[in-house]
């Protein structure tokens, strides 16, 4: 009986110790993913436009860094074998994964959207199924609760200007301003009902203010970056390495074997010892922060260790309109009201409308007629092409916009076979002889630009 009793007391001990030892209800988010800086891009390789500052931030500053891809760039061509499609995603995810390998990072992950070739952001979104990638995009922000977010410019662009860059910067800056919203995909956020049991189906993440949003872009000319944020050499020893961050950002990119002007040229460059094409400097667009910092600064500065307050975006407000405004529709409209919408309206002087096209290519221009009267408003366009250049389709030219109605206008042209320097495209609107408005768009043409 007595060692009975004894064996009662000492299971009673044991079971008070193993609760005492239980962990908490609630425990805190997993540090083992937190992390300093988190880099939203659109296809294995595109870390590679900030290389050289990755190299910087990572070997010397001490930064922890993730990575997101929009899509596992399953729509380009392979420079290495013939596997293509679904089967080229899968090449491209490992070598993404290994390029960022060599740079210590290991938390990689992607939205799931398709590669989608063009210039126009609105159909990469579609593509991506928005909704979806953007639920995604604001777990990954809840999960590695940065304080720095770093994505591509959400902007049209005379240069690469693919449409799935802008897609990411688009997503990017929206689940920077909805990640520390509660009301924005609760679930997320909702605590499990047991969360060492199976089946649970709310995720027990907390809601996370990003302080900082940056942006980088694949326009061919970039004087309008100057003063606009921060500017890293690429020239530089890095302290650590002992080797030019421009040599680092090489090696990084070599492992993307597939893709012939990243990282076989990488190699290339690394055999030949010429880095030319890895020296350029590392710019930024100041994007938005929630902590004091100036534009042109250190992408880490005046951030805090602290978690932030949620801070809501201004939202879409409709302001007093004019009787009729005549303005580029599509994704240059988008991105009027997108910029407000997020309180970025220092992008939207960054530059003009502008395009970059293929020789002798098609491409489409929307032009959008907003009447806010209250009669029908007759409408004449006037467009002025450049020499070469040929209309494909144009609807007649005069035409009436019903009362308190939008109107689009879309007109395809063909560009000329051969051309250099900047041309023109020139839209003028008016009614009845007054003017309503007048357009003016730059336009360059280049063998390697994206297809629209």
């Amino acid at each position: 009986m007595k060692k009975f009793i004894l064996s009662l007391v000492a299971a009673s001990a044991m079971s008070l110790c193993l609760r005492a030892a239980a962990p908490p209800d609630n425990p805190p988010p997993d540090a083992r993913y937190k992390v300093d800086l988190l880099v939203v891009v659109a296809h294995p390789d595109d870390e590679t436009a900030v290389g050289a500052y990755l190299a910087r931030a990572i070997f010397d500053e001490k930064k922890r860094v993730a990575v997101v891809f929009g899509t596992r760039g399953n729509g380009g061509g392979n420079a290495e074998g013939q596997e293509q499609a679904a089967a080229l995603g899968a090449i491209r995810e490992i070598e993404a994964r290994r390029a960022l390998a060599h740079f210590d990072i290991s938390e990689v992950w992607f939205l799931n959207g398709l590669d989608t070739p063009g210039q126009v952001v609105l159909d990469s979104l579609e593509t991506w199924n928005h909704g979806d990638s953007l639920g995604r995009m604001v777990r990954l922000i809840r999960l590695t609760r940065p304080a720095v977010v770093a994505s591509w410019l959400p902007d049209w662009v005379a240069g690469e200007n693919h449409g799935d860059h802008q897609a990411a910067g688009v997503i990017a800056t929206e689940a920077f301003d909805l990640a520390g919203n509660p009301t924005s995909f609760p679930e997320q956020l909702a605590t499990p009902r047991n969360r060492e049991d199976i089946s649970n189906l709310t995720e027990g993440l907390s809601a996370w203010q990003a302080q900082k949003i940056y942006y980088f872009t694949d326009a061919a000319h970039t004087e309008f970056l100057e003063g606009k944020g921060p500017r890293y050499s690429a020239a530089e020893m890095s302290p650590s390495r002992h080797e030019p961050y421009a040599r680092l950002a090489a090696e990084e990119c070599s492992y993307h074997l597939t893709q012939g002007d990243t990282g076989q040229m990488a190699r290339e460059a690394l055999r030949k010892n010429n880095l030319q094409a890895f020296d350029e400097p590392v710019r930024f667009i100041f994007g938005k922060s929630y902590v004091p910092a100036s534009k042109t600064g250190d992408l880490f500065e005046g951030t805090s260790a602290n978690a932030l307050p949620y801070h809501p975006p201004p939202g879409f407000k409709i302001g007093a309109q004019e009787a009729a405004v005549v303005t580029l529709g599509g994704s240059w409209n988008f991105y009027r009201q997108f910029w407000q919408a997020h309180g970025l309206e220092n992008l939207s002087n960054l530059v003009g409308p502008e395009i970059m096209a293929q020789f002798s290519s098609r491409f489409t221009i929307p032009v959008l007629i907003q009447n806010s009267t209250d009669a029908a408003l007759p409408v004449h366009l006037a467009i002025t092409l450049p020499d070469g250049w040929s209309f494909v389709r144009r609807p007649d030219a005069a035409f009436s916009v019903p009362a308190h109605s939008d109107c689009s206008y879309v007109f395809e042209m063909k560009t000329a076979s051969a051309q250099s320097g900047w041309q023109t495209i020139d839209i003028a609107a008016d009614s009845n002889g007054v003017k309503l408005g007048e357009i003016r768009i730059r336009a360059e043409l280049n063998g390697a630009a994206m297809p629209e």
